[in-house]
């Protein structure tokens, strides 16, 4: 068996949630409302001139759709406010959170069993400090994780990939990296980086953007859910969960 486990953080994008199925889903519904409020544009070109917003600004940035409607000459919103029209979208975007954003099921069951244990729970992650707490409430498994094992980079001023975000935290939980392990979807920022501090490494191989991806280092497993999580925490470090 291997040694004690003291600690597990967890990433959060299409980890613990269908981050890409939700984007996906909320931007559609966001632009539909936006044509509603009165902008005269094929749905398919807004699509893909909202992809390369994204793939510009990033998927932190807070005006997406403020950016979009700057892109599209202004004869298609002919007499109409342009806020109205971002507010269309900004408003839907929000109301999908509220219907749609959910945790996957086993991550709530194993989260649960595993809150019960000694082992400290906590995640890393990478985005804006508020929007990244926001979805760990609206989603209510914030309950499972240790309050003072929450990093997110924007608030800590280390960004991932850089393998000092894993450093912190560890140090600020007094831990040693090889009494830790972290579980995340993307290889270039969730294998690679706490591999090479001694982490124990589990890539959650379910769907997203990455799941084609691989890693430089090998990941000490691979699951595919949660369940097969808890299975190999059961065997290889006694978790009693």
């Amino acid at each position: 068996m291997a040694g004690r486990l003291k600690g597990i953080f967890f990433d959060v994008d299409d980890t613990l949630y269908s981050t890409s199925e939700f984007s996906d889903q909320a931007r559609s519904v966001a632009l539909d409302a936006m044509i509603e409020a009165g902008l005269s544009v094929e749905k398919s070109v807004l699509q893909e001139e909202l992809g390369e917003v994204i793939g510009e600004f990033t998927s932190n940035y807070e005006h997406h759709f403020d950016k979009l409607l700057l892109r599209v000459p202004k004869r298609y919103y002919r007499g109409i406010n342009p806020a109205v029209i971002v507010a269309a979208g900004v408003i839907a975007y929000h109301e999908t959170k509220v219907r749609r954003l959910a945790p996957y099921e086993d991550a709530v069951e194993v989260l649960r069993l595993l809150s019960k244990t000694e082992v400290i729970l906590g995640v890393i992650t990478e985005g804006l400090e508020v929007k990244q707490a926001e979805k760990l409430v609206r989603m209510r498994i914030n309950q499972y994780f240790s309050p003072n094992a929450i990093f997110i980079s924007n608030q800590i001023g280390i960004s991932k990939p850089n393998p000092k975000i894993y450093q912190r935290a560890c140090s600020d939980l007094n831990l040693k990296p090889s009494e830790t392990m972290y579980v995340g979807d993307n290889p270039a920022h969730d294998i690679d980086p706490p591999g090479r501090i001694g982490m124990l490494t589990v890539r959650m191989r379910r769907g997203g953007k990455y799941v084609e991806s691989e890693s430089e280092t090998s990941p000490n497993r691979e699951v595919q859910n949660f369940w097969d999580l808890l299975d190999y925490l059961r065997q290889e470090f006694d978790i009693k969960a």
